[in-house]
C-alpha cells in the first residue's frame, strides 16, 4: 500500500465523481439498479482511499480499525438475532457476502464513519483552539469530541436510514425507524470515539473531513429526490 501514490486532491475528486454519478444514477430509472449493486465496490474504494490517505498507518491505527470492524460487526450481529440492539430489521442482499445474516462491509462501514468523524472533531478542536486565546480543558476537549461526534455520527445515520431503506440496503420491521436505532447509533459511536481517544490514533487524514462530508451530501440529495 504504500507503493501507491494518490494525492489527497485527486482522491477528493475520485470521491466527488462518484458519489455524483452514483446519485445520477440511482435517481436514473433505467440505471438505477446497476448502481445499487455498485454499492459495495464504492463502500471498498472509499476506505481504500481513506487508508492510501492516513500518514500514520501504525499498530494502534490497524488495531483501532479492527476494533470498529469487530465491534460493529458484533453490534449488528445482535441487532438481526435479538432485536436487543438498533430494533428489529434484516439485511437485504445489495451489501454484499455476509457471514451468519450480517454483510461484513458493515465492520467496515463502521470504521469508515467513526473514523472520518474522530479525525473532523479533532481537527475542529486544533483549529478553534489555535485561533483562540482561552485555554480550554483537555477533558472537556475529549468529552467535546466523544459526545458532539457520537451526535454527528447518530445525525449521518438519520440521513442514511430512509436512502438505505429505500435502496434495499435493510428492512425494518415495521414501516418506522425505531427512536432507539439512533440512541443505539449515538452509545456505540461514542464507545468507539472513546476508544479511538484512548489509543490517541494518528488523525493526519486530509481525505477523512472530505469523505464525511461528501457522503452526508449524498444521503442528504438521495433523500430530497428519492
Amino acid at each position: 500500500m504504500n507503493k501507491i501514490v494518490i494525492s489527497k486532491t485527486t482522491a477528493i475528486y475520485i470521491a466527488i465523481i462518484i458519489h455524483g454519478f452514483g446519485i445520477i444514477g440511482i435517481l436514473s430509472p433505467n440505471y438505477r439498479e446497476w448502481f445499487i449493486k455498485c454499492t459495495p465496490l464504492n463502500l471498498i474504494i472509499m476506505a481504500f482511499l481513506l487508508l492510501l490517505q492516513q500518514e500514520q498507518r501504525d499498530k494502534k491505527f490497524w488495531l483501532f480499525a479492527v476494533i470498529c470492524f469487530f465491534t460493529g460487526f458484533c453490534a449488528e450481529f445482535i441487532g438481526i438475532h435479538t432485536g436487543l440492539l438498533f430494533g428489529e430489521y434484516k439485511y437485504g442482499t445489495i451489501l454484499g457476502p455476509k457471514l451468519s445474516q450480517v454483510p461484513l462491509l458493515i465492520g467496515l462501514n463502521w470504521f469508515v464513519i467513526v473514523y472520518c468523524i474522530g479525525s473532523f472533531m479533532e481537527k475542529l478542536h486544533h483549529k478553534m483552539a489555535s485561533a483562540s486565546t482561552a485555554t480550554v480543558s483537555p477533558l472537556l476537549v475529549a468529552i467535546s469530541v466523544i459526545i458532539d461526534g457520537a451526535a454527528i455520527a447518530t445525525l449521518f445515520d438519520y440521513f442514511m436510514e430512509p436512502v438505505a431503506v429505500s435502496l434495499g440496503y435493510w428492512q425494518w420491521k415495521n414501516a418506522n425507524i425505531p427512536r432507539y436505532n439512533y440512541v443505539c447509533w449515538f452509545a456505540l459511536s461514542a464507545l468507539l470515539l472513546l476508544v479511538m481517544r484512548k489509543l490517541k490514533i494518528s488523525t493526519k487524514n486530509h481525505f477523512a473531513t472530505h469523505l464525511l462530508i461528501i457522503q452526508i451530501l449524498f444521503f442528504l440529495l438521495l433523500n430530497l429526490f428519492l
